[in-house]
């Protein structure tokens, strides 16, 4: 584990998908001590990298709205398939 400065809004999960979306391997889930000390499971090779992501990261904290499309297609859908069923 390799310690960093934590972001001031911390989204884990944003935060590994961002590391690995530019090429880090992450071996763990972020962790933060009972001091306050952020670290990440890291290769030492990709230190560099990781902090300049983790600087940079702003986590977002609510949950974005979904639109209609997406929403449907959670459930198999599309709008062409809710036009036919309302027969429009």
């Amino acid at each position: 584990m390799i310690q960093f400065t934590q972001p001031k809004n911390l989204n884990g999960i944003q935060l590994v998908s961002e590391l690995e979306a530019a090429g880090v391997k992450v071996f763990d889930y972020p962790e933060i001590d009972g001091n306050g000390n952020f670290r990440l499971a890291v290769s030492e090779a990709d230190k560099e990298l990781t902090e300049t992501i983790v600087n940079a990261h702003n986590g977002i904290t609510i949950t974005p709205e979904l639109s209609v499309t997406e929403k449907l297609a959670s459930v198999g859908l599309s709008i062409n398939d809710l036009k036919i069923a309302l027969g429009l």
